[in-house]
């Protein structure tokens, strides 16, 4: 399966504050806001969403191509994914804006607060699906990540016009999105990915209902955290997967994209529902126990030994095939 990428690609200020953000709030004062938090530790990491969903990708062995917008600061990060099985031949270099960054505070409950400098990630709206895929083979799947709002909107529509089945994931980006805008991403969707919040904040965006989403769209699967994973078809009961039970938490950046990774691998290879979600769940908890969303490395028996942890050796036999080409 050839899947193509498109989305954020940043570099990560990761910091984390040794206390609560709740208990810094006060009630009474929450329409005047201002706080600085005291941090214990930087990280610079490599991130962005289409970046860290490519990244997982490629350790899975799917070959993904990976489109978005850098700065001419990219060259060491461009070695770094395609030494892991990432196909970078169609990310656009800025000659005007730096890669973008993220910077991000996490709590000692995991709680976090971030803010995401676009950089040259405005350009991506630039990007032409059409004369990127002429000349290469055709994806099997673009998915549309979060990234310069009228760049998933032209990816989007671009997909449909192509006839080529597409991804919806607009994560942190329904922030900055509109109803229209968010229903027209949605719509014609083969997968929609969102987190439990951002499912609450999509059907108050489009001002639709559970089941209109579901009318508009094949399959949305939604991350609960902790609680691991449901996924929603129309006319079908909800397929609720648990996640991995007592996996360490270090860094909670990237675990969706981790979780995304696995899942849509899983599919590459043909499994079901069911195991692709497991494939998500083992692929994330590995992630959550590193600092950094492509710290975590993609090894065969520790996946295996993760997932039979967590499911039960036949659901980890049946996972084998689709990490038959890791390490």
């Amino acid at each position: 399966m050839r899947i193509a990428v498109t989305g954020s690609i940043a570099t990560d200020h990761l910091m984390v504050f040794p206390g609560r953000f709740t208990d810094q709030l006060i009630p009474d004062r929450l329409a005047r806001v201002s706080l600085s938090f005291l941090v214990d530790d930087l990280e610079v990491r490599r991130g962005g969403v289409a970046a860290n969903i490519a990244y997982g990708l490629g350790g899975l062995g799917l070959d993904p191509l990976l489109v978005g917008a850098v700065g001419d600061d990219f060259a060491e990060y461009e070695v770094w994914l395609k030494a892991h099985g990432v196909d970078t031949g169609a990310v656009q270099v800025s000659a005007r804006r730096a890669t973008a960054r993220f910077m991000c505070i996490t709590d000692e409950d995991a709680n976090q607060i971030a803010s995401f400098y676009a950089g040259a990630m405005q350009e991506a709206r630039d990007i032409d699906l059409r004369r990127v895929l002429d000349g290469r083979p055709r994806p099997d799947l673009v998915l549309v990540g979060p990234n310069d709002p009228e760049a998933m909107l032209r990816h989007t529509r671009q997909c449909r016009d192509l006839g080529l089945p597409f991804a919806a994931d607009p994560s942190q980006q329904l922030a900055r999105l509109d109803g229209p805008q968010v229903r027209d991403l949605v719509t014609g969707a083969h997968w929609l990915f969102t987190n439990d919040y951002e499912a609450a904040l999509l059907l108050e965006r489009t001002d639709w209902t559970r089941e209109e989403v579901l009318d508009r769209v094949g399959t949305w699967v939604t991350t609960l955290g902790g609680e691991g994973v449901r996924v929603d078809r129309a006319d079908l009961p909800p397929l609720t997967v648990a996640a991995v039970p007592d996996a360490p938490v270090t860094d909670p950046t990237g675990v969706g994209d981790a979780f995304r990774a696995g899942f849509l691998a899983a599919l590459g290879h043909g499994l079901p529902l069911a195991a692709a979600a497991r494939l998500g769940c083992t692929v994330a908890a590995t992630a959550l126990s590193t600092v950094g969303s492509q710290s975590y490395r993609i090894d065969r028996e520790h996946l295996l030994a993760t997932a039979a942890h967590a499911y039960g050796t036949h659901a980890a036999h049946e996972l084998a095939p689709a990490l038959d080409g890791t390490p």
